[in-house]
């Protein structure tokens, strides 16, 4: 293969060769061309044709309307789009078992399926060797694995085919969800095969960066057991004496397992031990708060970086209506529209923005919202909720010029100055000038009521979009994803230290405090010296440095649901700025009144999504999530 083929997942779909048939069939493949199986694995590059396309069924959650992206459906973002988007229905509580966006399962199990046949025929290819064929079937069968987690999480267990593909004989009728218990185990046996079989590292990362490693498959297994042991997975009342299967069986289990986050902290632990993962730091720069903020950014923009265990380069988005550059989703709509091509409407919510602690005090300045919305602050922490400072100099973007700072936006953490682009800051880059950004009425990039392409809450993402990046005359560059790194297994190793049964609140803060000591914050315990010996406390603090450490990726949808506060954090009405004024000091009162459309609504049939409607119709007897 030419260099860089599989680095950034052109993975030739095969389309001369597979196609897949209706959702009555999906478990099957049909070979054209008359190929035959026997002809596909014959060859090397057929076979390795056939690898690669399994790797396109990961999902693209990079691409933030792409059914593999949960931001938008979380508390995280609030994007400005009312018309062609799906995520409202999920945010409005209007979506059922006739809906079909984000419906997933039937992708996943065409992956599954094509996992198990390229599992069973690969060793036919005599034009690899042994070893490559061991490696690349430890990839799939792990790849496997992932597609049942990626159902897990979403609808709750599935039925598992095991390590066989679909028997034919089994009546449709005849099938139902296995139990959580046993999706879990199945799914984390099959990683621990794969797991013995594949490389420490990427023998070329040239031409196979984004391949699967020992470390990847660990860390994922991490997460697996970390949901596995959380409320909605282990033991919750909702679903106690609901839901059997049609072979008797309870599909979520009908009590707490505490040793659960005992296998969560040994998974992680594993992963922490190897030597080869570091959290990243930017080098060069003695000023302590400008290297925070430099090895925050520098965990996407240095791809391939000590602290990334599993990334991936962007793939074409699926929509040729916008576009075919692989960074188009984050390039084109996340800079405000005052820029040449963007039509910016990405934006993080308030809820988002009130969380990045200060830096001072280490503390989060927001402890909740009063019944208009307004925030509820910890004195302690040093915010102010209102006010400006007059000729306040960004810490990045200080050179293009001082500004009127809203208080708010004053004193907070690298990772605030790294990732939100608020009303009134500059553009993070000059190629087209020094750009200030409002967005209130009249603002250079204004609020324009029902038009999608502009912001509607007051702050823009800007994490995601590299500076060095001259995307205002097209140069878009290319996108790494991170689909596991090292800050996310500390965050997963402390929190089920603090919840196992033998509690080692030692260890929870030691790397809790890593991740914050990287963002230039002191320890934990010396922000906050209530949180010794207090359980609870530290269990909202680590969800509090989840949400900002690994804002938007992927993350805080999944994280509410396992926690069971969905149901608080994931309802409410929509606060931004008030970005009806027409001037830039009226425009940081907060309001209701800016976003036109519904409330949020989750309920607790929420949790899950229903199974289909279609999958209902061809499996008659396969149980229904519950409240659907």
């Amino acid at each position: 293969m030419k260099k860089n083929k599989f680095k950034i997942f052109a993975a030739m779909a095969l389309a001369s060769m597979l196609s897949f048939s209706s959702c009555n069939d999906y478990l099957d493949v049909s070979l054209q061309d008359q190929m035959t199986l026997e002809e596909v694995f014959s060859k090397r590059v057929t076979t390795e044709r056939y690898w690669a396309h399994i790797y396109s069924y990961i999902p693209r959650e990079y691409e933030y309307l792409d059914e593999g992206c949960a931001v938008p459906l979380s508390d995280e973002a609030q994007f400005s789009w009312y018309q062609w988007v799906d995520y409202l229905i999920f945010k409005t509580g209007s979506w059922g078992p006739t809906s079909t966006a984000y419906n997933i399962w039937k992708n996943k199990y065409t992956g599954i399926n094509q996992a198990t046949i390229f599992m069973d025929n690969v060793d036919r290819c005599q034009e690899l060797d042994a070893n490559s064929r061991k490696i690349m079937k430890a990839e799939v069968r792990f790849l496997r694995a992932y597609f049942y987690f990626e159902l897990l999480r979403r609808y709750g267990p599935v039925y598992v085919w095991g390590d066989v593909a679909p028997d034919p004989l089994i009546k449709p009728d005849q099938v139902d969800r296995h139990t959580v218990d046993q999706n879990v185990n199945f799914i984390i046996e099959e990683f621990d095969k794969a797991i013995a079989d594949l490389p420490l590292e990427v023998a070329d990362m040239n031409e196979w960066a984004g391949r699967i490693t020992k470390g990847a498959a660990m860390a994922i297994k991490s997460r697996v057991l970390l949901y596995a042991a959380s409320p909605l997975f282990n033991g919750c009342d909702l679903y106690k004496g609901k839901m059997k299967n049609i072979y008797g069986e309870y599909l979520f289990p009908q009590q707490a397992d505490p040793n659960k986050w005992n296998k969560a902290a040994e998974a992680a632990k594993a992963v922490i031990d190897m030597p080869q993962y570091k959290l990243y730091e930017a080098t060069g720069e003695t000023d302590p708060f400008q290297k925070a903020i430099k090895s925050y950014q520098g965990v996407l923009f240095d791809e391939w970086n000590s602290e990334i265990i599993w990334g991936a380069w962007a793939r074409n988005p699926t929509n040729a209506n916008f576009g075919s550059a692989e960074s188009y989703y984050i390039t084109r709509f996340l800079p405000p529209t005052l820029l040449r091509n963007a039509y910016g409407g990405y934006c993080p919510s308030l809820k988002l923005v009130d969380t990045y602690p200060m830096a001072e005090s280490g503390r989060y300045p927001v402890t909740g919202y009063d019944s208009n919305g307004q925030p509820i602050v910890d004195e302690k922490s040093g915010y102010k909720s209102t006010g400006f400072t007059a000729n306040y100099s960004h810490p990045i973007d200080g050179a293009m010029g001082l500004i009127n700072a809203h208080n708010s936006c004053v004193g907070r953490d690298a990772r605030f100055y790294a990732s939100i682009l608020a009303n009134g800051f500059y553009w993070i880059n000059n190629y087209a000038g020094n750009k200030q950004v409002t967005f209130y009425t009249g603002g250079t990039s204004p609020y324009k009521g029902n038009d999608g392409d502009c912001v509607k809450v007051g702050f823009l993402f800007r994490r995601m979009v590299d500076p060095q990046l001259n995307t205002n005359n097209g140069n878009y560059g290319k996108v790494f994803w991170s689909y596991c790194r090292l800050a996310e297994i500390y965050l997963n190793y402390a929190e089920a230290c603090n919840e196992k049964p033998q509690r080692d609140e030692t260890e929870a803060l030691k790397y809790i405090n890593k991740v914050r000591n990287r963002a230039g914050l002191n320890n934990l315990e010396e922000a906050y010296p209530e949180v010794i010996g207090n359980q609870e406390l530290l269990r909202e603090l680590i969800r509090k440095e989840r949400m900002v450490e690994l804002a938007f990726e992927g993350h805080r949808y999944h994280d509410v649901r396992r926690w069971m506060i969905a149901e608080k954090e994931l309802t409410g009405k929509n606060y931004t700025l008030n970005l009806l004024a027409t001037e830039y000091e009226q425009s940081w009162n907060r309001t209701d009144q800016v976003w036109m459309g519904a409330d949020n609504i989750f309920e607790p049939k929420h949790y899950f999504f229903p199974i289909n409607q279609v999958q209902l119709s061809e499996m008659k007897n396969m149980t229904q999530n519950y409240g659907w």
